[in-house]
């Protein structure tokens, strides 16, 4: 694929392959994956310890550390995010990131509200990525070594935090279909498929 300038974001849902989809565009395009590699940034750049970041990340609002009152132990800055909850210190600092990067690089960016911050971005391409139950608990299984019982639960929480946090922040509703692009059950298509699917959709849209 010739490389303009490209942003694709994927929301997905536990164990649905964004991870692996996100890398194998990454080799494809020539791009960079940017997953965990935001919080740093976005600590970085507000002066927010990257512990706050790790521990808040993709978390729902009722997060007992939401309640963690201002320390200068956590290296706060003054500005710009003064006067408003922690949580929301934290969502803005990501979102002024992932909007830096994709605004000066080509990129993949996962999760994160990645595809509500850069809503107004014509070159960005939003992807929604699910599968099948009882192929995410396979998965969680293997990768994660859980019983059955264990990955089924363990996927319902996941994905419960991440539609309560993107429901909570944004204006959208996370995974329904008219707020992406692309919606794809990797479970139809496989992980190669799916990637050629984005792909293609890419280049049409660049053309």
């Amino acid at each position: 694929m010739e490389k303009n300038h490209i942003v694709i974001t994927i929301s997905r849902q536990f164990c649905s392959g964004g991870q692996r989809v996100a890398k194998r565009l990454s080799e494809d395009i020539g791009i960079k994956v940017y997953d965990s590699e935001l919080l740093a940034e976005a600590a970085r750049e507000s002066g927010i310890a990257k512990e706050l970041f790790e521990n808040l990340d993709e978390k729902p609002s009722g997060s007992f550390l939401y309640s963690l009152v201002m320390d200068a132990s956590y290296g706060f800055v003054s500005k710009p995010y003064q006067d408003i909850p922690i949580n929301h210190k934290i969502f803005l600092a990501q979102i002024e990131t992932i909007r830096r990067i994709a605004g000066n690089e080509s990129c993949v960016i996962l999760g994160r509200c990645a595809d509500y911050a850069l809503g107004e971005m014509e070159e960005c391409t939003t992807v929604f990525l699910c599968a099948d139950d009882e192929d995410r608990i396979s998965f969680a299984q293997g990768k994660y070594d859980l019983t059955y019982a264990q990955a089924k639960e363990r996927i319902r929480k996941e994905d419960k935090a991440r539609s309560s946090y993107y429901n909570f922040y944004t204006d959208k509703k996370w995974g329904k279909a008219s707020g992406y692009d692309l919606c794809i059950n990797t479970s139809v298509l496989g992980i190669d498929k799916t990637v050629k699917l984005i792909e293609d959709f890419v280049r049409m849209k660049h053309n």
